[in-house]
């Protein structure tokens, strides 16, 4: 699965960092931004393989952001996984129910993040 294009949309530098080195390593290519409305842009010219959505940004949340994606024509079919500093056990569910296509908590361990990447990559495929 290695060589697909990865968007991260995450607000805090150093979260956006741990994942694109995390993913550099495993050989997926990203690119970023710190905003929803700049990631629906990206999204929209870029169609990366897999969209990793902080739900807390500034200005529009992930939610909105994510509904928004597919809600679009162009973007419906790329799947979005939700990144959340909440780890209440109830919220995967809801983020699922929500649209999202996958959920992983931070701090993130790098062999759960990189089995949710694969398995909703592998979903998709």
């Amino acid at each position: 699965m290695a060589n697909e294009l990865i968007l991260i949309i995450e607000d805090n530098e150093k979260n956006r960092k741990l994942c694109r080195d995390v993913l550099q390593v495993k050989g997926y290519r990203t690119i970023e931004c710190e905003t929803a409305e700049e990631g629906l842009q990206l999204a929209a010219k870029q169609l990366p393989a897999l969209i990793l959505m902080d739900i807390q940004l500034p200005g529009m949340d992930g939610i909105t952001a994510m509904k928004q994606l597919k809600a679009d024509a162009i973007t419906k079919s790329i799947p979005i996984l939700a990144i959340t500093a909440s780890a209440m056990t109830n919220n995967r569910p809801a983020m699922l129910a929500q649209g999202f296509d996958g959920y992983q908590t931070k701090p993130i361990t790098l062999k759960d993040f990189l089995g949710e990447v694969e398995r909703v990559l592998a979903g998709k495929a």
